[in-house]
């Protein structure tokens, strides 16, 4: 049986039940994913190699039929290709060993050419597109501007972000340079992915939760803007997602980013954040992943009231983040069950 649930909730169509996936929906929760993990211990092969990424995408589509299966990747996984190398060290996660700092540095990338330097891309969506044979929307995804370069700079994952805070107040000239220098890389990167068999689009401005609403406007928002106004102008009909952690601060503004559908973090009601967006934008989410540590009864009354409160039209089912390390594989699975048994009617939505 065919199923484009997602791309048809994502393209604004009515349906009887919101289609669901999971953000990581592939990794170290299934015992699967763990056990190939201890055979190909770098990410960088698992992700950058076909036939395991492959696998590794398929792994939840064979244990939970989500309507949505998302291509094994990194956010980062473009950023060779424009001139920045990094490494992926397991438990401690990206090190760059030249952090972006200087001029020099930014005058020194060059423009990305997927064909030339992600190869493995195309090849891992295309295959996924046969696997799947139309029994789900293939997602592909990318990461934002302000997020990228905040790796970029600060060299590694961050508390405080101080390092590209501190370039945004003394030096933002020359963030801004290499934000949209980002912001292009990204565009191509989004456009490729989409050529290659991505029928729905994810950005992740994961860290843009940590910037104050002004600096969300100045620094990450504009460039948001120019990665979505590039990808539309070639491929106006797929729909592009915006996920940012703790985005309670600055929901109202990622209405504004130009994409179909803002995912929504737990710390923001349902219903608050319908209010907030406004009906032309979809929400995705948002139950608290820690959620699925619960009872079955907890967890089916989370998703019931998220169901209810989200609506019938424009909502995709997720968590608010991405799944938790350690999570039962059978309340995952109950997860997926209870919504695609959910329906619209029964719930009393409007």
């Amino acid at each position: 049986m065919q199923n484009y649930r997602l791309l048809q909730a994502a393209r604004g169509e009515v349906l009887d039940r919101p289609p669901v996936w999971i953000m990581r929906q592939a990794g170290r929760y299934m015992k699967v994913y763990r056990d190939l993990r201890q055979k190909y211990p770098s990410f960088r092969e698992r992700s950058e190699n076909p036939d395991l990424a492959v696998e590794i995408s398929l792994q939840p589509f064979h244990a939970f039929k989500p309507d949505g299966v998302i291509m094994f990747s990194d956010i980062l996984t473009p950023l060779p290709g424009i001139g920045i190398p990094f490494d992926i060290i397991e438990s401690k996660g990206p090190v760059f060993e030249n952090p972006i700092r200087t001029q020099a540095q930014i005058d020194a990338l060059t423009p990305l050419d997927p064909e030339t330097c992600l190869p493995f891309v195309r090849e891992i969506l295309t295959t996924l597109h046969k696997e799947v044979n139309g029994q789900a929307t293939i997602l592909g995804f990318v990461g934002a501007p302000w997020t990228l370069a905040a790796y970029c700079i600060e060299g590694k994952s961050s508390k405080d972000y101080a390092i590209i805070k501190g370039m945004a107040y003394s030096q933002p000239t020359m963030l801004h340079q290499f934000l949209a220098k980002l912001a292009d890389a990204i565009a191509i990167y989004a456009r490729y992915q989409i050529d290659s068999g991505a029928q729905v689009v994810q950005l992740f401005d994961s860290w843009a939760g940590q910037l104050s609403p002004h600096d969300f406007k100045t620094f990450s928002l504009p460039y948001l803007q120019q990665v979505v106004q590039q990808v539309k102008a070639t491929h106006p009909d797929t729909p592009l997602i915006l996920y940012i952690n703790n985005s309670a601060g600055i929901l109202d503004f990622m209405a504004h980013s130009g994409v179909d559908i803002v995912s929504v973090d737990w710390t923001v009601d349902m219903a608050v954040a319908r209010q907030r967006l406004g009906a032309d934008i979809g929400v995705q989410g948002n139950i608290d992943p820690c959620a699925l540590f619960g009872s079955q009864e907890f967890i089916r009354n989370c998703i019931l009231d998220t169901i209810n409160k989200a609506g019938n039209q424009k909502h995709i089912m997720n968590l608010g983040h991405g799944i938790l390390q350690n999570t039962p594989e059978e309340n995952v699975a109950f997860f997926f069950e209870t919504v695609k048994q959910s329906n619209y009617l029964c719930n009393n939505s409007n």
